[in-house]
C-alpha cells in the first residue's frame, strides 16, 4: 500500500538550512503532528543541546511529547527548513526503518532548492535520505557521517551536510550526536550553547 506524506513541507522565510530526512514513522508512533514525531528519536534533544546546553529543552515530558509551541519560532529565527526525501513510499514491513521503506515517489528537492533564495546547507538524517539526495543532484562522491561535500546547483554553491540519524536505532548517544550536528548549525547561527 503506498502510503503519502503526512506533512507539509516547513519552509520559512529565509530558509537557509534544510533538514531532510527519509519519510516519518507511521502515526501511531507519532508524539506530535510534526517533523521527528516519535518520543523516543533524539532529533529536538540533539536541538536543545546544541542551542540551550539542555537535551530537555523542546521535551515535554509530563505529555511525552515535544514542544511545538517553542519548536516553530525557534526553526523559524534560525532559518531552518524541515523535509524529507520520499513524498510516497511503501513500507516493506511496519517499520520506520529506512530498510523498510520502498520509495514510490522521491520529493522534488530541485524545486525545493529552487523555492529557497537563500539556502546554503542541507543535511541529510540517514543513509536513504543521503542516497536519494545525491542521485537527485547527481553527486558523486557521498560526504561521511558528519562531513559535507560542496556541490554546484544552477551556479548557486550548496553544501551538503551527512548527519548520524536521530533515531535510537542508530547505535550513539545523543551528546555524540549533537556534538556532529552542532558543526553545520554552527554556520547557520551565532546563538548556539
Amino acid at each position: 500500500m503506498i502510503e503519502r506524506h503526512p506533512f507539509e513541507p516547513f519552509l520559512p522565510d529565509g530558509c537557509r538550512l534544510l533538514m531532510l530526512g527519509s519519510f516519518p514513522p507511521g502515526e501511531k508512533r507519532w508524539s506530535m503532528k510534526f517533523y521527528y514525531p516519535n518520543f523516543t528519536n533524539d532529533m529536538w534533544r540533539i536541538f536543545g543541546l546544541c542551542f540551550y546546553n539542555d537535551k530537555m529543552h523542546f521535551v515535554d515530558v509530563e505529555h511525552k511529547t515535544f514542544r511545538l509551541d517553542l519548536i516553530i519560532p525557534f526553526l523559524r529565527e534560525h532559518g531552518i527548513g524541515m523535509y524529507d526525501t520520499a513524498t510516497a513510499v511503501i513500507r516493506l514491513k511496519n517499520t520506520a526503518s529506512d530498510k523498510d521503506l520502498e520509495v514510490v515517489e522521491p520529493t522534488n528537492l530541485k524545486a525545493m532548492a529552487d523555492s529557497l533564495p537563500c539556502l546554503t546547507d542541507i543535511v541529510t538524517t540517514g543513509q536513504k535520505a543521503t542516497d536519494v539526495l545525491c542521485q537527485c543532484f547527481n553527486i558523486g562522491m557521498q560526504p561521511k557521517v558528519g562531513d559535507n561535500v560542496e556541490f554546484d546547483y544552477k551556479g548557486r554553491q550548496l553544501r551538503l551536510w551527512r548527519m548520524p540519524s536521530s533515531s535510537r536505532a542508530y547505535p550513539m548517544k545523543v551528546e555524540k550526536k549533537a556534538e556532529f550536528y552542532v558543526k553545520v548549525l554552527k554556520g547557520i547561527s551565532t546563538k548556539l550553547a
